[in-house]
């Protein structure tokens, strides 16, 4: 079967044979068909009369790919004119109020969604019914989780308040979906050693980080060395959540370990200058201001991506942190690993740093400060799940008279001589 080879189509003899005419490929829809068991990819040679196909072959024909529909225009700021485009000016208009790039994607998003619900309305044409109707649907047939449904709405508030400059009674007067109280998950100390051996290298570094220090996981991906100080042994968080700084503490048994991964990262950033690269992004206008800081070594991530990438905003090609996608997959994959049954996540490492310090009787303004809450009431609810501490609770199943618990037979219990049905009655 190796030496077969498909059929000559027949080809019009009133078509000039030349071996410089321009062939059309296959679509590959068609080429797949006709390729039979063959490696190559076949031609033809277009004819101004039909040519004569065989049967077996025609099938081909329906699948043909179809023209793609025409897209709409994209919506203008205004109604009857497409420029400026609404796109640009909301853009535009969340960078002029700070906002952050995951706020800036999340909402740009809703928007986009909020348009294709009604494609043929400009936004400043609609009103109450419209909303509500999108919103309803995200909570009904999107079955969207309460944050989901308030987000979206945020959304829309800023594109008609702050973009499209309508000011509508109505806006205030939407109803915002009530947020459920969640416990969160907290693993044990024993558990959250099992994840972390199950870690490897710079993973079981980010982890180690993450659960001794209480950071965010883009909090420790953005991480600079400047800082890292190890002379005070603290964490300096720039920028965190709410475009808030905070200081952390540095566990003692990091003081080892990192700076041996600092030496390997600059190691990795001479290598970069060598090449013409190593310089890195800086906030805001600070490369103007510092022009040398971008290959400066303390402006350096800690955790520096293996590739080299483009920044979609500034264009300027260097290399980012690691990506917190991937760190995310490698700690799923430890927690499967070491056979926990828990929906446990990152974020899961900031809730038990919370907890255990509060078991170890440290008072829970500390532990605000270490985590950077604006309100008591969030570190409450991270630390929700404790059961030790001023109003510590005991089960009556673990009190003496059930041994701690374990099932006692009958007849065994503190009064000598009761009987099985004297016990089902009490």
């Amino acid at each position: 079967m190796s030496d077969f080879r498909p059929p000559a189509l027949p080809r019009d003899p009133s078509y000039p044979r030349e071996d410089n005419v321009n062939r059309e490929p296959v679509p590959q829809c068609v080429a797949i068909r006709l390729r039979f068991r063959t490696n190559k990819q076949l031609t033809f040679t277009p004819s101004p009369r039909r040519m004569i196909v065989p049967f077996k072959h025609q099938r081909a024909r329906f699948l043909m790919p179809q023209p793609a529909p025409q897209k709409r225009q994209p919506w203008g700021l205004f109604p009857d004119s497409p420029q400026p485009r609404l796109y640009d000016r909301l853009v535009e208009v969340l960078r002029v109020h700070h906002y952050s790039r995951r706020t800036e994607q999340a909402y740009v998003g809703w928007i986009k969604r909020f348009l294709q619900f009604h494609p043929d309305r400009h936004p400043s044409q609609l009103a109450e019914s419209e909303v509500t109707a999108f919103l309803s649907h995200l909570a009904v047939q999107g079955r969207g989780a309460a944050s989901t449904q308030n987000q979206a709405q945020s959304a829309l508030l800023f594109l008609y308040k702050h973009v499209l400059k309508v000011e509508l009674d109505w806006l205030d007067n939407v109803v915002r979906a009530k947020q459920p109280k969640r416990l969160p998950v907290v693993l044990s100390r024993g558990e959250v050693r099992r994840v972390l051996d199950q870690l490897d290298d710079t993973y079981r570094l980010i982890g180690r980080l993450l659960y001794g220090s209480g950071l965010r996981l883009l909090e420790s991906l953005r991480l600079r060395v400047k800082d890292v100080d190890f002379a005070l042994s603290q964490v300096v968080v720039r920028a965190g959540k709410g475009n808030k700084d905070r200081r952390t503490m540095l566990p003692a048994s990091l003081a080892n370990e990192l700076p041996l991964h600092f030496e390997r990262v600059r190691d990795l950033h001479q290598r970069d200058l060598a090449n013409g690269r190593g310089a890195v992004l800086l906030p805001y206008a600070l490369e103007r201001k510092l022009p040398a800081a971008s290959t400066d070594w303390r402006w350096q991530f800690v955790f520096p991506s293996a590739t080299i990438s483009i920044d979609p905003r500034s264009g300027q090609r260097g290399r980012h942190h690691l990506h917190e996608g991937t760190v995310s997959r490698q700690i799923t994959a430890a927690l499967r690993r070491s056979g926990i049954a828990k929906r446990a996540t990152s974020h899961t490492f900031r809730h038990s740093f919370a907890t255990h310090l509060l078991e170890d009787g440290y008072d829970i303004r500390t532990v605000q400060e270490l985590l950077g809450h604006a309100s008591v009431e969030t570190t409450m609810i991270d630390t929700h799940v404790l059961n030790k501490g001023g109003r510590s609770v005991k089960s009556p199943l673990d009190s003496p008279q059930f041994n701690g618990g374990a099932m006692l037979p009958f007849g065994d219990s503190s009064r000598p001589g009761a009987s099985e049905q004297e016990l089902l009655t009490e």
